[in-house]
Parts: C-alpha cells; structure tokens; sequence
C-alpha cells in the first residue's frame, strides 16, 4: 500500500475508550466502502466504541472532501483502520481492610486512512 493512494486520514486522540472495545468495533468495517461503514456503526449494539469510530471515520470523509472537492464520496474506501492505546488515567479505589485498588481508565488513538476505488 502507497502513501499515493491515500486520499485523505483522521486520528482521534485521547478517546476516552479502552482500546480493545474500540478494536472490536473497528474490525467490523475494515476494507469497507465508507456508506456501508456508516451504516454498520450506526446499527452496532457498542454504541459508545461505534460512536467514537464514526466520529474519526466522518473527519476522515470531510478531509477528503475539503482536500479535493470533486471527490466522490461513494467511491471511497476503508484501506487501513487501527487502534493504538493512548495514556491510562490511573485511580484508586477503597478496597476492604482499609487498602485501596488501583483503577486503570484507558484511552485510545483511533487512525483512518481512506482510498479512492473507481467501479464497485
């Protein structure tokens, strides 16, 4: 895959998401067209993972957009999608015999990189 055949990316930073959810979520619409990747967030039951990918997958589809206006938006496609873990945000909690446990609150880096087929 070449960086020529790119047309547009988005990166989400610092979701407040742990990043296995997202991942879950995001092999769903790997190598997908981008209305069909809509459409699949939009009926998916992890709504917060799905609303956060379709978050990125959009700025994705509006950087396309701004950076050639004549694009096609239904010919664009999902060639690279992927999740990396951001900082953990790290809490206490109390815990019995007057301990506390530690709480990790994860984060994620969601990335989208879009590619132009021609003829479906």
């Amino acid at each position: 895959m070449n960086e020529a055949t790119i047309v547009s990316q988005a990166v989400g930073k610092y979701m407040k998401i742990a990043p296995q959810k997202c991942q879950l979520v995001t092999d769903l619409i790997r190598e997908r067209y981008v209305g069909e990747a809509l459409t699949i967030l939009h009926f998916s039951k992890k709504k917060k993972a799905s609303s956060v990918v379709e978050k990125v997958l959009r700025s994705a589809i509006a950087n396309a957009q701004q950076k050639s206006p004549d694009i096609d938006v239904d010919n664009l496609f999902i060639s690279r999608i992927f999740v990396n873990q951001g900082p953990q945000m790290k809490r206490w909690k109390a815990a019995p015999m007057g301990r506390a446990a530690r709480i990790l609150k994860r984060t994620s880096h969601v990335h989208v990189y879009l590619e132009e087929k021609k003829g479906r």
